[in-house]
């Protein structure tokens, strides 16, 4: 064998070596990333929490569950911004409020007065009755609704008691962006003001406005009884709180992942619905007996009722989904 011939069969040798010897190269890891405005106390977190869990379980793939809290990413506004665009954060929760600048007819699913009690309301969500309003978010916003979180009964929270209509009336309350809470609540005899979440404390400080409306959780969260101490049990909504995925960040990861996603988003959906509905009543009797609020219900809840309906059925006109909103009542 010639020395030329022998460097070549050590040589290949060496790279059938090299080949075999070598450590297996792991795929890189996927990082999803999610947002939340609470702490790790907060309803909303626990769900997104359980939300990871869930995909990491059901992805047989490297992946990291990257989930910001205590509004380091910014507010609801800013992540239906960052989702749209596919930057910053992948999934959030949110309220239907925030996502209307893309989507008009989202906040029906959140409109006041909506469902009758909370057995109606998770008959909703457990169903495909909101699949419309989930096509529309996906073609104007690009958002894929997963799953339905929510579950905290909200109220009026005020700086001063209110018991009735003739109390309500002329109200200065914060309310969520969506045109129909601010003609809800206006039927009512309030005067409804649109403020962003972040400045609602200061502004109910300062005499802007005398309140808002709001479920337990948030009203402990953020400390708003240091302000508004008072809370009027007019159950008006049961909230929905869709857990949304950024369609621009689902389309680039492999399908297995984005079945994993879709399968763990209405799974941990039921878990945060029947743990915010459990917590919520806690969360009130809890304040109430540390004696930073005070509870009172609203006399003569049927009036508000009958006030409202009429602005359901003009708003629900108003954006052809006359037919969604029969089928939610008769749900």
């Amino acid at each position: 064998m010639s020395i030329i011939n022998h460097a070549k069969n050590l040589l290949q040798a060496a790279v059938v070596s090299a080949v075999v010897l070598a450590p297996a190269v792991h795929a890189e890891a996927i990082t999803l990333r999610g947002a939340s405005m609470f702490d790790n106390e907060h309803a909303f977190t626990k769900t997104m929490v359980r939300f990871g869990e869930l995909v990491d379980q059901y992805y047989d793939g490297e992946l990291v569950m990257d989930l910001r809290l205590n509004g380091e990413l910014g507010v609801e506004s800013d992540y239906v911004t960052f989702l749209n665009q596919g930057v910053a954060i992948d999934y959030s929760i949110m309220a239907p409020s925030n996502m209307a600048t893309f989507a008009p007819a989202i906040p029906l699913m959140d409109m006041p007065f909506l469902f009758r009690d909370l057995e109606h309301w998770n008959s909703v969500l457990s169903s495909d009755v909101l699949a419309p309003l989930e096509g529309e978010l996906k073609e104007k916003a690009d958002l894929v609704v997963v799953g339905y979180s929510g579950g905290g009964t909200r109220n009026l929270i005020s700086s001063k008691a209110i018991g009735n209509i003739d109390e309500l009336a002329g109200h200065k309350m914060r309310v969520m962006g969506a045109p129909i809470q601010a003609q809800i609540f206006a039927a009512i005899s309030a005067a409804p003001s649109a403020i962003a979440y972040n400045e609602v404390y200061n502004a109910i400080q300062t005499g802007v406005v005398s309140g808002l409306e709001n479920e337990a959780a948030s009203l402990q969260n953020l400390k708003f009884y240091e302000v508004a101490p008072h809370v009027t049990l007019t159950r008006h909504s049961i909230t929905v709180r869709p857990i949304v995925f950024s369609g621009k960040s689902m389309r680039k990861l492999p399908a297995e992942l984005q079945a994993a996603i879709m399968r763990a988003g209405k799974e941990a959906g039921a878990f945060g619905r029947e743990l915010e509905a459990r917590e919520d009543s806690a969360k009130l009797k809890e304040m109430a007996d540390a004696g930073q609020i005070q509870l009172q219900e609203f006399a003569n809840r049927e009036h508000l009722l009958e006030l409202v309906t009429p602005v359901q059925d003009e708003y629900a006109a108003e954006l052809g989904a006359t037919d969604l909103l029969a089928a939610i009542r008769a749900k």
